[in-house]
């Protein structure tokens, strides 16, 4: 079974489930507001899987938002646990960090990117195809979307919001209830290069490295074509990627983690076995 377990020999607390075993390990990073719970459905065989709540997220301590000190975090799970070269697969933000792992390490196994490409808030040259003032009025109203949900994890929440988070995301302060992470480190990742566009990382990339590419409009955002024109801009940029990198178009939205686990994770251990 999978035990919890919480790494006390760094500059803050890091959150991590280890389903234990000699197998490959595989460190399994999160999206953006998520925890490690997101990986409870996905199944990868006999490998040993450890899931990590990124810092300011779940139950791992607080720091300050850099992706070197993200990286850092993910060096001292990888040395209190004794996992020696991972393979990294991340969903969304976590895909991204995977990306930038795989940079710091040239020779990581194996690394998969589950939809991990670019803010869907994004420049406007990412949405060809598109009628210029059109697109500019859906990007205002997606910044406007954003600055809301923002707005909302920096405040205590309603009795009533508090079935949008999992209850790991959940803290109390002062007899109120917040949602993890907090505004502050939501605004310092969501203006980041990084997080932007990690697409021109994927050119760089030498090591076995699985892209999945949802082809469904994530909630909020269905049925417009500013999605349609961000999904033209992302087949568009992925042309003329390394050897290493395979891409892979899944019939899913971005939350494919929740909506197919079954399929995901069969695609994954493919994947890795054939890295291997």
């Amino acid at each position: 079974m999978p035990y919890d377990k919480v790494i006390t020999e760094h500059e803050i607390p890091l959150a991590v489930r280890d389903s234990g075993g000699d197998g490959e390990a595989v460190l399994l990073l999160h999206g953006l507001g998520g925890t490690l719970e997101a990986w409870a459905g996905l199944d990868l065989g006999g490998r040993r899987t450890v899931a990590v709540d990124l810092r300011g997220h779940g139950h791992s301590g607080d720091g300050p938002w850099s992706w070197e000190a993200v990286l850092d975090d993910l060096e001292a799970v990888v040395r209190a646990l004794g996992l020696g070269a991972p393979a990294v697969a991340g969903h969304s933000l976590g895909g991204m960090i995977a990306v930038q792992w795989a940079l710091r390490h040239p020779h990581t196994p194996a690394v998969v990117n589950l939809d991990g490409l670019r803010s869907a808030e994004n420049h406007p040259d990412n949405y060809p195809g598109m009628d210029p003032a059109a697109r500019d009025e859906a990007l205002a109203r997606l910044k406007a979307m954003f600055d809301g949900q923002a707005a909302l994890m920096g405040a205590p929440l309603p009795a009533e919001a508090r079935a949008m988070f999992p209850p790991r995301a959940l803290v109390e302060r002062d007899g109120q209830v917040y949602a993890r992470p907090a505004a502050e480190l939501l605004e310092a990742v969501r203006y980041t290069p990084e997080f932007r566009d990690s697409i021109p990382p994927l050119h760089k990339l030498s090591c076995p490295t699985l892209v999945v590419v949802a082809t469904q409009d994530p909630p909020g955002l269905a049925g417009g074509e500013l999605m349609a024109a961000f999904r033209r801009g992302v087949r568009r940029d992925l042309a003329g990627l390394p050897p290493a990198v395979r891409v892979v178009e899944m019939e899913a939205g971005h939350t494919m983690l929740t909506e197919q686990p079954e399929a995901v994770g069969d695609l994954v251990r493919r994947f890795l076995d054939e890295a291997r």
